[in-house]
Parts: structure tokens; sequence; C-alpha cells
């Protein structure tokens, strides 16, 4: 179990994949779907819980978290069309009240490197207001927001995420080098899944 800040982890994994025709976390990935390379990776964080926020496809996403690790506990975006801004919202607000702060995954991104997940937990126990990993300069994915962070994500709307949130940082944004681009990847389309 995670020791010092009770941190937590939340995947987005709301979206209804129109680019990628629907159907996109459960698309087979791997051994398994799509969405079990972002579980992996929550599971793998320095947190007390994982929660996957679910919208599109509500059952099946639900059912393959479930099925990866019944520990999953789920929550339902009822407002999910409107974006990831509405998806983070209601997995920050599920949150519990004494949470230090949460990991953010993306259900579409199944390569997050677990080996950044520390040094961004300590980054944040040492003073950072949040922090993300960064490939040759560019910044990706998970991130940890800081509790402080709360009540901007409670008021996010559209599809920014916490995007807008992290830019006015500056130096209270702690960077943790990437081993690789897992970082960055993503999948949109269907051939993504062969990259």
């Amino acid at each position: 179990m995670a020791t010092g800040p009770a941190f937590e982890a939340v995947v987005l994994a709301a979206g209804s994949g129109s680019r990628f025709g629907g159907g996109k976390l459960t698309a087979a990935w791997d051994a398994g779907v799509l969405l079990e390379g972002a579980l992996a990776a929550a599971f793998a964080a320095p947190a007390r819980s994982v929660t996957v926020v679910i919208g599109a496809d509500a059952d099946a996403v639900a059912a393959a978290a479930r099925g990866f690790d019944p520990r999953a506990l789920i929550v339902h975006a009822a407002d999910h069309a409107e974006g990831m801004g509405a998806s983070l919202r209601a997995g920050i607000a599920s949150l519990p009240a004494d949470a230090a702060g949460a990991f953010v995954f993306l259900g579409d991104m199944p390569r997050a490197p677990h080996s950044v997940l520390q040094p961004m937990a300590d980054a944040v126990a040492a003073g950072a207001a949040a922090a993300a990993p960064v490939w040759q300069g560019r910044r990706g994915n998970p991130v940890l927001l800081g509790r402080e962070l709360f009540p901007q994500l409670l008021a996010l709307t559209g599809d920014a995420g916490a995007r807008g949130v992290l830019q006015g940082l500056g130096p209270r944004l702690a960077l943790v080098e990437s081993p690789d681009d897992g970082v960055l990847f993503d999948v949109d389309v269907p051939a993504d899944l062969n990259k």
C-alpha cells in the first residue's frame, strides 16, 4: 500500500471514441483490451484507490475495468458527452475528502511508463502543486494534481481537461523525465493499435 500522502488514481474512460468508430477502450490490445494499459499504470501508482470514470459504452468499460481488477471503483459521468472536463469533474468529486491529490490517467493511453509515477508523487509530496512527465521536451500524461487544484478541476467545462490548470502553474508544476514516448502515445483511430 501507498505510504506518505494519500493520493488516489483516476482513469478517464468515459469518451465515445468517435474518431475510432466507437468501442475504443474495449478494442483488442496486447493480450487484453486497450483500457488495461491505463489500468495497469493506475494500479502501479502510489495511490490508495483507482477510480474509473465511465460514460459512453458504460457497461462494457465497467466490465473491462472490473475484469482487470475487482478493486476498481466505478463512477459514471452522466454529462460525459460534454467532454473531458465533465469526466474529470466526476472523478475528482468522487474522491475521499482526505485525498492529497489525484493521478489522472487517460483510458486511451496504454503505454504510460510506471517508472515516472513515484517521482511524480515525491515531487507533489515535497510541495509541487502538480507533476507531469515529459519526453523530449513535450509534456505528457498521466499527471498528478495536488489537492489545492481540486476546486479549479471541479469548475472545468468542455473538452480541455486539466491542460489550462497546469499551464497556469509555471514553476509549481514539477516535470519528470520519461524513459520513453509512452507518456505521449494515445490511440485515436484503429491504425494506432498497431504502433
